[in-house]
């Protein structure tokens, strides 16, 4: 539950927030028990008998529409029923067979926009089956079990190299090495995981899922994990041509979208709040501003928002160029952020950041175009963060569309030999889950195009 108790405020200890820091924005507004309890598990795992009765509303539908609706295409009736029957192990490899990252998707996937607004319950009681609690109840049980439940086949003598060990890249190099092929990965950062460790809320993703899900994953083995090398930097993608049979790019947005606006270097990125938050150790020594607005109205605004009032910001505004509808984040997302005490701001665009507040013009549609009204209002604001979308950075010399890398069928790229796949790409959406069946589909057809079938 949201603490709002008055802010204790003290000095910074030692968090690697990059925020400037102004008067307002300190560390300790929280005590570590309070912090403890405000980013506890959004949803915390069934037990056995919750995960029994969760099972039982499941009509087990013949051409189940929620299997059309999951982008990695689950057999969901199949591993309900399994749960139902007592064999949640079986469960999980229904799930882990088309979705290797089915741990982390049962956390993080917007499933109230996908299989369970597909369901038939949905439909007919506004109630669905709790697909993704039941995933999670299933992959959990599984992962806490010793050893890995699938196994590599005999060396094809072919290698792969994959650059990044975001969901995309994890997924695309496990499959992969199931098929025998020897993978090198490749990051920049310092831990795998991409989004899923350093972009995920806290409360989503807790006890550091994220890192132990690559480490399960990779006891497929076959998979030579190298952190801390960057494309174009450490190495170039002729290099990795000639040493590999096959380059799989999972790269990412690492870019941030500018606000084009007056004061804009007074504003920090969301993304960047949002690592620094996972990767602190004590949140009692990260800093946070007294009153926060975030610009945007995606799921990364979304928890920015959400994670500065958990950490004890006294006022917190999402404020969004475009109507409630329009928003990208889902009504649920809308609806937790609301809960928390976050103010969502409709059809406001920023027109200029100042040292302790924000200046927005309000918007409106006209002959299918957004532009600003001529009317403003100023919001309080020590602390300033922009979540308005990501850019392509390393493109490597392929060819681009719409500023991601042009990709046709299972994810070829312009350049023979190279594929490409998750958020960098034209492919799908910017889920975990799109990029997880993006990297599996091109691990698919990178096997085909290895053995030559």
């Amino acid at each position: 539950m949201l603490n709002l108790s008055k802010a204790r405020e003290r000095p910074e200890q030692g968090a690697t927030m990059t925020t400037p820091m102004t008067p307002g924005i300190v560390a300790g507004r929280l005590s570590g028990d309070e912090i403890a309890a405000n980013f506890g598990d959004l949803h915390p795992q069934y037990d056995p008998h919750e995960a029994q009765v969760a099972a039982d509303r499941c009509y087990f539908c013949h051409d189940a529409p929620c299997m059309t609706a999951c982008p990695t295409s689950i057999d969901i009736p199949l591993f309900i029923r399994q749960i139902q029957t007592g064999t949640p192990e079986a469960a999980a490899k229904t799930i882990l067979s088309q979705n290797i990252l089915g741990g982390m998707c049962a956390r993080v996937c917007p499933t109230e926009t996908l299989c369970e607004e597909a369901c038939v319950r949905e439909t007919a009681e506004g109630k669905p089956v709790t697909i993704g609690r039941l995933q999670r109840y299933a992959t959990d049980t599984l992962m806490a079990k010793q050893g890995h439940p699938f196994v590599r086949a005999a060396a094809t003598g072919k290698s792969v190299a994959v650059v990044g060990a975001g969901p995309a890249g994890l997924a695309c190099a496990h499959r992969l090495a199931t098929k025998g092929h020897a993978v090198t990965i490749y990051d920049s950062k310092p831990k795998p995981g991409g989004l899923n460790e350093y972009g995920i809320a806290s409360y989503k993703s807790t006890d550091d899922f994220a890192a132990k899900e690559v480490e399960w994953l990779m006891q497929i083995g076959g998979i030579d994990l190298r952190t801390g090398v960057s494309l174009g930097r450490d190495v170039s993608l002729t290099e990795l041509q000639n040493d590999f049979d096959a380059v799989f790019l999972a790269v990412g947005l690492g870019g941030v979208n500018a606000l084009r606006t007056s004061g804009e270097d007074k504003a920090t990125d969301a993304v960047e709040f949002i690592a620094d938050l996972r990767q602190c150790s004590d949140l009692t020594t990260l800093p946070v501003g007294r009153n926060v607005v975030v610009i945007g109205g995606g799921m990364t605004a979304v928890d920015a928002a959400v994670q500065a009032k958990l950490l004890g910001a006294d006022s917190v505004t999402i404020a969004y160029r475009r109507g409630r509808d329009d928003m990208p984040a889902s009504r649920f997302e809308q609806d937790l952020a609301a809960s928390k005490g976050v103010r969502l701001l409709f059809n406001v665009m920023p027109k200029s950041v100042e040292d302790h507040g924000i200046t927005l013009e309000y918007t409106a549609v006209v002959d299918g175009k957004l532009q600003g009204m001529g009317e403003t209002v100023t919001l309080a604001a020590d602390q300033v963060f922009k979540a308005i979308g990501q850019t392509l950075t390393t493109q490597a010399g392929l060819q681009t569309e719409d500023g991601k890398i042009a990709v046709t069928g299972a994810g070829r790229t312009s350049v023979s030999g190279v594929w490409a796949g998750g958020d960098c790409t034209t492919l799908g959406k910017d889920l975990t889950v799109w990029a997880v069946a993006e990297g599996r589909d091109a691990a698919e057809d990178i096997h085909s195009v290895l053995m030559g079938a």
